[in-house]
């Protein structure tokens, strides 16, 4: 079975911000970007799953117009639940020390865990991924990609930062075979500028 991850392009968002499930638009660079992605989907018959929020749902229709496109409310990006769209440097510190000292089990304020988020995106991996007779393309986030892969890696999740750089338009290819997973970076764009996840 061969799955493509693909990660979405450059949002129009500044750069500390918290961002999970706001559904925020697209840089003006989006149809360069998706140009230069489009050369290096190859072109086979995929089954098409897409995250519903806009910086996902625009590009799937980029890169597969002809193709009828599922949108799983599941492939979201993690719930930052009251953190959203706030910059990291404005969360107060007390609260941001104690989720910091285990992002994984703790979950934002009225949203997620790491550990939940991971729940429920291997969980929705192993749905679309219950039968292999087509190629899969999944146009989704940063930290479902990540996910995914220590899913497969079985790579503790306070690793999976260090481990698995996933900058925007990334395209990874998986391939499932006999129980066993591998996977290969097929375009992995240098950032102009580093993304922020926690305070400056």
């Amino acid at each position: 079975m061969i799955i493509y991850l693909i990660r979405h392009t450059t949002p129009s968002i500044p750069k500390g911000t918290c961002y999970g499930q706001t559904d925020i638009e697209l840089s003006h660079t989006f149809a360069e970007e998706a140009a230069i992605l489009a050369k290096f989907i190859p072109p086979l018959s995929f089954k098409v799953y897409s995250s519903p929020l806009q910086r996902c749902k625009l590009l799937a229709k980029k890169l597969f117009p002809d193709v009828p496109t599922q949108y799983i409310p599941e492939l979201m990006e993690i719930n930052c639940g009251q953190w959203e769209m706030k910059f990291w440097d404005d969360i107060p510190k007390e609260e941001l020390n104690t989720w910091m000292f285990d992002f994984v089990n703790c979950p934002f304020p009225n949203g997620e865990s790491y550990i939940q988020f991971h729940e429920r995106i291997s969980k929705c991996f192993q749905h679309i991924t219950s039968n292999p007779n087509y190629p899969l393309a999944i146009i989704t986030h940063g930290g479902v990609i990540r996910s995914i892969l220590s899913y497969l890696t079985q790579t503790p999740l306070q690793k999976s930062f260090e481990i698995f750089n996933i900058p925007y338009g990334c395209i990874i290819q998986l391939t499932l075979q006999n129980n066993q997973s591998s996977w290969q970076y097929c375009y992995n764009p240098q950032p102009t500028q580093t993304e922020q996840h926690r305070p400056a």
